[in-house]
Parts: C-alpha cells; structure tokens; sequence
C-alpha cells in the first residue's frame, strides 16, 4: 500500500492518476486526513495498513509568507519530512520527498548537479535544505528529488496565473532575470515512479528540458491561447518581494535520466500537454 501525503497539490493530484492508470492501490490524504506535522499522529494512521511506500508531496511553498512564517515553513518542510522518514524506518517503507532549486543561490552559469553546494537565499530555500540533511540523517535509504518551477493540473501555479491575468490586462510585464525550467507535474510523477523502482537511493535533480525565464515561460504560454495583448520584459527588482530570488537555478537531470534510462521531455512540451489537459477539463 501507498501513502500520498499532501494529495491535493499538484504532485499529489497526478500521482493519484498514475496510480488509478496502474492500479496500484494507495491512501491519499492532505492536512484534514492527517496532520503531518505530528509525528504521534503519523504513527497512529499507518497503524495496520500495511504502508510499504510513503510519498511525501506535503509542503509549506508560500516562499515570500515564509520570511513571516519562519516556524510553520520549517514544521512543514524540514520537521515533518524528517519525521516520515523515522516512520517510514519503523514500518520498513520506502520514502521519497521533494525539495527545491530554491536551495541554490544561482551565482552559478550551468545547470546546477546533485554534487554542488547548496547557499539557500530565503527561509523557504534554507527550510527544505534543512530537511534534506535531516531526511538522509534519520534514513540514508531514501529518495529526495530536487525540482523547480512546478505547474500541473490541481492548484494554482504561474502558468495558470499569467492566463488569469492575461483574461482581464491587454498589457503585462513579466520578469526575465530568473531562469530556470518550468516542470509540469505530471512528468514529475511519472518521472520519480520510475527512479523510485529502481531502489537506487539518494539525491535527484528533475526538471523539464531546457531553461527559460518567466518572462518566456509567460510568452510561450500566451502565445499558445492566443493572447492579444502586450508583454513586457521586467526585473526582480521592479517588484516588492520578501523573499530573495536566485537569478539562474537550472537543475541538471542528467543523474536521474542515466538511472531510469529515459530522456525527460522539454518544458515546452509540458506546457503543450498541460494546455491540452485544462482544455479537456473545460
């Protein structure tokens, strides 16, 4: 049996699809179903289900209320990943949890490998490295995958917002000094499904192909609905934001293609497919 925490954001909706497709059977739960954040809790719903993977999706993102929330980013995203890999030791599970690019402080000009050194800028980039270091201390046998710029079906995410924004503003600006590679969700499952089965443990880096600004993100995805108006480039700086932004936090998924044997689609790619999905929603 699987355990999906955090099962109503956007990794967390398409892993319950991948399953269904594979009928596999697993427990999806988020925060009314079970409270990560108390290990007691934790201990009491695995109880006599017979749980031999957990999948931890459950995360505190809210990167710029972080520099507010200091304490409930870390129970979320350090603490609680932490405590469901002692669970996971004591019931003798498999556990995978996600972490960020956010981790680096993107002074780097290449894409950014498991092996370099972490420098997080913000609470949130410093709250999920902590949890990494915490996760491998407590069960080396686990998975950790690294992504960055995650957009998919469930929740809301830049992609959905720039169309939100773009149905009522004939004018936007959209920054186009942070660079990385937006990631569609659904890869991102179907992607780590794979590297979990191969019992290769250890530290990932999963992107989508290829890099981009937000500001091309932005116009990719404006030009496939569409979209009449004008966009303009901006700059970090031109916005008032709590947290610091990292200019260049491309991942390298080079390690985790080499172990699974398959090539990770483009981020344009993701973009098509994810357009496609929310027109046969509607």
């Amino acid at each position: 049996m699987i355990l999906i925490t955090g099962a109503n954001g956007q990794l967390g909706h398409d892993f319950q699809k991948l399953f269904d497709n594979l009928k596999l059977e697993y427990i999806a739960t988020d925060v009314k179903e079970l409270d990560i954040t108390d290990i007691e809790k934790i201990r009491t719903f695995v109880k006599d289900k017979n749980i031999d993977l957990i999948i931890n999706c459950a995360a505190y993102n809210n990167v710029d209320k972080a520099e507010d929330e200091p304490e409930l980013c870390r129970k979320l995203n350090t603490y609680a990943p932490r405590d469901l890999a002692l669970i996971a030791n004591e019931i003798g599970a498999e556990y995978i949890t996600y972490s960020t690019d956010f981790v680096f402080d993107g002074e780097k000009k290449e894409s950014y490998t498991e092996e370099d050194e972490p420098k997080p800028l913000s609470v949130y980039g410093q709250s999920k490295y902590d949890g990494e270091k915490e996760v491998f201390k407590v069960k080396a046998d686990s998975f950790i995958v690294r992504t960055s710029w995650v957009f998919g079906i469930a929740n809301n995410n830049f992609n959905k917002q720039v169309m939100n924004w773009s149905s009522t503003k004939n004018e936007l600006s959209i920054v186009d000094d942070q660079i990385s590679s937006p990631t569609y969700s659904k890869d991102l499952a179907f992607y780590t499904w794979e590297l979990i089965k191969t019992k290769k443990y250890g530290l990932y880096h999963f992107s989508n192909d290829g890099e981009a600004s937000k500001y091309d993100q932005a116009k990719y995805v404006l030009e496939k609905i569409k979209w009449a108006g004008k966009l303009n480039r901006a700059k970090t700086a031109d916005f008032p934001l709590k947290a610091k932004r990292a200019k260049y936090t491309k991942l390298n998924s080079e390690k985790l293609e080499k172990v699974i044997n398959k090539k990770i689609p483009s981020w344009q790619s993701g973009i098509d497919r994810f357009l496609e999905e929310l027109n046969r929603r509607k």
